[in-house]
This record gives structure tokens, C-alpha cells and sequence, in this order.
């Protein structure tokens, strides 16, 4: 039986959450007051479902403000920063208090960030190059639609903003109406767009916001895209509560009111997931819920509000919090090879800063992997420290002296080849940093900090069959390992063919253009194959028709192919004025209406398959399910008669 969950995943109240990872761990923090007299109420999950109060983040100021609102914590070179709105609610201003560990205790900087008589929900963005952007939400007197919108202003450092807010989405639909006749202000018509948070995909980013009043049925979060932070005007929103409805939204009788939401990845760290609030049912609180969070072309979706049993978010084949009891070595699982290991207070520690030491574990073969793992140097630093995978067959290591982060791998010879990268001029070796690894294809792609960090092109893509923590002339600190089995493709930073990403055609045609995978319009039966073949996985997949011949064409998917035997396939056809999605299988033929489907602009199909079954979801929505093929198997898109754009292939390994 596969693990679900259901929302409110915390039904105690939690408004305005924000949920930070670090070392693996998740961290939620909430506006207002906790029971132990301090602000910011703070939560602590393993999984995003399982949530624990541990007290509250930040001792009440010495002025008597009334509020404390929406916090939001930013990690960066060992220090937490949580920026906060205080204030009486007509007055309020930014602030920023420090901690040296999630849970605080946080300590007010005795800075003030903002200018403006108010000014609340502040959100740091930290963008590939290293700059920092906050946004916020103040108040538009002499607008089109007066009330609250959103501004960003670039950061000098994590405690001075440039102060030159520019606006970035300022209200002008109805939906945004907070009070139709606001005494406080006037009796005016107000408005209002706040809480900010924003996301990149295929180099966009999108501010997710909230609109409306947090009180009422009509609140709910749209967003705006952009092509960079600081470009000039307004950034495009996308909703305008009529033709274009929030995507997430009141579901009258069932959820009322979902918003001020923050994002976060799940434990595979593959699937994003969306955290807000909604109204308890009997509107005594605003209660915590996670839904998955995704992309559909440019089209940002979130799969809720669910009121349903959902899927638990998938957990990485290997999650490695080392136990602290473990005096020698690193445990049983662990063959430590040179250096002086230890598991201390979650962390395995390498103490000889001389030679080098590698501590390595098997794991099952992974064709295609995602790893994260948070390091840092101890006492003086020296020499490098990183992950190995495959034992000595690839490496990615900070080395502070050298200023460098090095991605080893070796060529066709058996001769390792090194590239290098320039670490971040303000790193500070001693602080945990995050380095995460994807490997596919061939090809490995390092972010270090949520910052795109290098890339190399291996020799084979033989499975990797071993993970380790690796040090060479240094002693450091290794936390929070997971490795998650799978891979996904956004058809970017390619050439043309799709074999560069590991693609394999049954016939030419295919092609990659302008980030999309474009099948061959003429063929009557194109497929193409990708990853290697997997026993259980969910598989998401974005596409949309381009053209279909005057016979009607279609797309599709082989969900679940093996040699010999492609499986079922699921085709998006026409069903008189409409659309529906056809199952076609050895056990017969299923037809799933899609209401309100439009194929000429993206839609997302998620299939999971486990345990000889298949459940289809278009997005939010449960179609049915299908028998599937026994054993691994792999995933085929398709094509007839039609010009199909497949733009985003995700495929995840569940464990069984």
C-alpha cells in the first residue's frame, strides 16, 4: 500500500508559513506569537508531513509592537537570516534577525530594512550570479487600483537594501480586492498583492503572490513572470480572476481562503512542493498544507488544494543522517578507507587533515541519480573535500585554497580528467554548503548553494554503484546525504539532436529547439526513448500539439516499455468537440475525458507506476489506472500525424 498524506499536514495554526531545508531537514517558521512568549512560531519535519513544534524563533522587541508577520529565513556562509515585518498594522517595517542555527534563537540585527510607513512580507531571492534581491509589499496611493502591491530592491549585504524599490506587480484585477470600502483608509476601494515568493524554470522566474483579503473566501495566489529580477516595469501576471482563475483558489464547501504560500523540494529533491495556509473547517485558524508544485510549458500549476489522500512525497533511495552514537568509522554500512572518521551530532567527520581519506557505501545500481550533500572544512582549511561517486570514477570537491570547485571524471583511458570553476568569492570554507549533483546521460551538472557551479561530460553512463564522502590534505565535516534514483529533462543548453541528452529516435525527424523537444510531424508512428529502465517510478511528462494532419494526429506516451513489448499507450486524441486521453493496453481500451483541455498549449500528464499498476493524473486530476508490465521498464514519447512539443521529462524512482 503506497504511503499518502492529507492536508492540513500541521492543523494547529501556522499562518503565513515558510519552510526552509537544511542538512535534510525541514524548517517551518509562522506569523505571530507561540506559546513561549517568543515570535515566529517554528516547526521541524523530516518529510514534510510529520511536523513537531520546537518554540518560537525571536524574543518580543523592546518597543511594544502589536504584530509579527510573515517570516522568512535565508541560509548563507553559516548564518540564518529571518526577515520579518513588525509594526501596528497601519505602521509596519522590515527587519532581519540572525541565528547561527535554524531553530533559533534568533537575535534582532537593530536594523531597520525599509523606508516606507509599510512595508511587510519580505522575500530573498539569491540569483545565479550571487546578487541578492528582496521583494516586498507596500502600499500604491496614486495607482489605477489603489492599495497593496509588490516592489523589489536590490541588497547591499543581508542586512542593506539599495533602497530603490521598483515595482513589480501592482494590483489591477478585482480579485485583488481587499475591502471595497476600507474605512482605515478612507473609505477607498483597496487592494491588494502581497506575500511574494519567486521560483526559476528554463531562465524565467515567476513571483508567486497572494491576492485579495487573507480573511475571505476570495484570497487565493497567482503569479508573474519575468525574464530577470531587475527587469524594467511590472512583471506580467497571468491571472485576472475571470478568463485566467489563481491557481490556488477557494473550493467552496471544502477549502476556503489557500494562500501566502513559500516553496520548497521534497525529500527526492525533484519534486517541488508548494506550502500555504488554508482555513480550518471551522475558521478558528489558518492551518499548514503542502501540494506539489510543477511546471506545464510556462504555465506554473499547483496539484491542490487537495482535500484527497495525496501520494507521500517520495523519499531518495539513500538518506544518510549519521547517527551521532557511532564512535569509529561511520557504521556498519560504511568502508572507510584512510583518515579518522566519526559520526558526531549528524554529521561524519574526517579529523586527519593529512593524506587522503575516502569513506564509501554501496548502493544499487543508479543509471541516473540526484545527490545533495551539505560539507565544510575543519579547523584551517586545507586541501579539498567533496562526493565521490563510483569510487575514484567521479568526484566533486570544494578546494578553498585553490578558490575552486573541482569536478573530476575519467575518459575513455581510464585517466582522470579535471575541470575547474571559481568558487564564490565570499565563501567561508568553515560554514556547511550545499552541493548538489546530477547525473544523466553522460553528463554531470554541480550547483553549489542553489547555484548553477559546473558541468562535464563523462566518458561512459554506466550505473554508479557507490556513494562516498571524500577528503584530500584536509579534515571536514559531511550532513544531510541523499541520493535519489531518476532524472529530468527541461531540453535545454543542448545542440539539436536529441541524443545529447541521452534521447534515443526509432527513426530521424526528432529535434530540439528553443527548449522543446519537436517529434517528426509526418510519420505515422514516432517514438523516442529516454532514461533506462526502472521497476517503479513516477514519471511526469509536458507537451503540447503543434499541428496535427487533416486525419487527426495525436501524442502520447509509452509509460511502462520493456524490448519486445512497448506496453500501454496514452494518447491525447480528439472526442468530438473535446479531448480526452486514450489507454490502450493488452486488458483493452480506456477513454478519460479531459474537461476544459486545450492541446495547443501545455498540459502535464503524471503516470505512476508500481507494483504491475499504472495511476494516470492529468495534474490535479485522477483519470484511472492500468495493468503494467512487470520488472524494469522505460519511458517512450509519442507521436502520429502530428507535430508534437514535449518540454519537460521528469522520472523519478519510488521505492517499494
Amino acid at each position: 500500500m503506497e504511503k499518502t498524506y492529507l492536508n492540513p499536514v500541521y492543523p494547529h495554526s501556522f499562518p503565513d508559513p515558510f519552510v526552509l531545508k537544511h542538512l535534510g531537514e525541514y524548517w517551518g517558521y509562522c506569523t505571530g506569537d507561540w506559546p513561549d512568549g517568543r515570535r515566529f512560531g517554528v516547526l521541524r519535519s523530516p518529510d514534510l508531513v510529520r511536523w513537531e513544534p520546537v518554540g518560537g524563533a525571536l524574543a518580543p522587541l523592546p518597543e511594544p509592537h502589536p504584530h509579527y508577520w510573515a517570516p522568512e529565513v535565508t541560509y548563507a556562509n553559516g548564518r540564518f537570516y529571518l526577515y520579518y515585518s513588525v509594526g501596528d498594522e497601519v505602521h509596519m517595517h522590515l527587519r532581519v534577525a540572525v541565528a547561527d542555527h535554524p531553530a533559533g534563537p534568533f537575535a534582532d540585527s537593530g536594523r531597520r530594512l525599509t523606508a516606507e510607513q509599510f512595508a511587510i512580507d519580505a522575500h530573498v531571492l539569491v540569483d545565479d550570479d550571487g546578487a541578492w534581491h528582496m521583494f516586498y509589499a507596500t502600499d500604491f496611493l496614486e495607482a489605477s487600483y489603489i492599495g497593496t502591491g509588490t516592489v523589489r530592491d536590490r541588497m547591499l549585504d543581508p542586512f542593506t537594501l539599495a533602497g530603490q524599490p521598483q515595482p513589480v506587480t501592482l494590483p489591477r484585477y478585482d480579485w485583488h480586492v481587499y475591502d471595497p470600502r476600507r474605512a482605515e483608509k478612507g473609505g477607498v476601494r483597496w487592494h491588494t498583492i502581497e506575500g511574494s515568493f519567486v521560483l526559476r524554470h528554463k531562465r524565467r522566474y515567476y513571483q508567486m503572490f497572494s491576492g485579495g483579503n487573507w480573511q475571505n473566501l476570495s484570497y487565493g495566489v497567482s503569479y508573474a513572470l519575468a525574464d530577470r529580477p531587475d527587469q524594467p516595469g511590472e512583471w506580467a501576471q497571468v491571472a485576472d480572476g475571470e478568463r485566467v482563475l489563481p491557481i490556488l483558489r477557494t473550493i467552496p464547501g471544502q477549502v476556503v481562503g489557500p494562500g501566502h504560500n513559500s516553496a520548497v523540494r521534497g525529500p527526492d529533491n525533484m519534486q517541488v512542493f508548494c506550502v500555504y495556509h488554508r482555513w480550518a473547517p471551522d475558521s478558528s485558524a489558518r492551518v499548514l498544507a503542502i501540494d506539489r508544485l510543477d511546471w506545464a510549458g510556462e504555465r506554473m500549476l499547483v496539484l491542490g488544494p487537495s482535500t484527497a489522500p495525496q501520494p507521500a512525497p517520495s523519499r531518495p533511495a539513500l538518506a544518510e543522517r549519521f547517527a551521532p552514537d557511532v564512535a569509529a568509522g561511520l557504521g556498519p554500512d560504511w568502508r572507510c578507507d584512510g583518515g579518522v572518521w566519526a559520526a558526531r551530532g549528524g554529521a561524519a567527520e574526517q579529523t586527519d587533515a593529512d593524506g587522503r581519506a575516502l569513506a564509501e557505501r554501496p548502493i544499487a545500481p543508479a543509471p541516473s541519480l540526484v545527490a545533495e550533500l551539505s560539507l565544510r572544512a575543519l579547523g584551517a582549511p586545507r586541501g579539498a573535500y567533496g562526493l565521490a561517486l563510483g569510487g575514484e570514477r567521479l568526484a566533486v570537491l570544494i578546494d578553498p585554497a585553490a578558490r575552486a570547485l573541482l569536478i573530476r571524471a575519467r575518459d575513455a583511458s581510464g585517466r582522470p580528467a579535471e575541470t575547474r570553476a571559481p568558487l564564490p568569492a565570499d565563501l567561508d570554507p568553515l560554514a556547511y554548503h550545499l552541493l548538489r549533483a546530477e547525473l544523466h546521460a553522460g553528463r554531470l551538472a554541480v550547483q553549489l548553494d542553489g547555484r548553477p557551479a559546473g558541468a562535464a561530460d563523462l566518458a561512459d553512463s554506466a550505473p554508479v554503484e557507490s556513494v562516498g564522502l571524500l577528503t584530500e590534505g584536509g579534515a571536514a565535516a559531511f550532513a544531510g546525504l541523499d541520493l535519489t534514483v531518476g532524472w529530468e529533462t527541461l531540453f535545454m543548453g543542448a545542440g539539436d539532436d536529441p541524443a545529447e541528452l541521452g534521447w534515443r529516435a526509432d527513426a530521424p525527424g526528432w529535434r530540439i529547439d528553443g527548449g522543446l523537444l519537436l517529434s517528426p510531424p509526418a510519420r505515422d508512428h514516432a517514438t523516442i526513448a529516454g532514461g533506462a529502465p526502472l521497476d517503479a517510478y513516477e514519471l511526469v511528462v509536458s507537451a503540447r500539439l503543434e499541428r496535427a494532419s487533416a486525419a487527426g494526429g495525436c501524442y502520447g506516451l509509452y509509460p511502462a516499455a520493456r524490448p519486445g513489448d512497448p506496453g500501454p499507450l496514452l494518447t491525447v486524441e480528439r472526442a468530438g468537440d473535446g479531448w480526452a486521453l486514450a489507454c490502450r493496453s493488452g486488458a483493452g481500451e480506456q477513454i478519460f475525458a479531459l474537461p476544459g483541455f486545450d492541446a495547443a498549449s501545455a498540459q502535464q500528464l503524471r503516470v505512476r507506476k508500481r507494483a504491475g499498476q499504472l495511476a494516470i493524473q492529468w495534474e490535479g486530476r485522477a483519470l484511472g489506472a492500468a495493468p503494467a508490465p512487470a520488472g524494469p521498464t522505460q519511458v517512450l514519447l509519442y507521436a502520429h500525424q502530428a507535430a508534437a512539443a514535449f518540454d519537460l521529462v521528469r522520472v523519478t524512482a519510488l521505492l517499494l
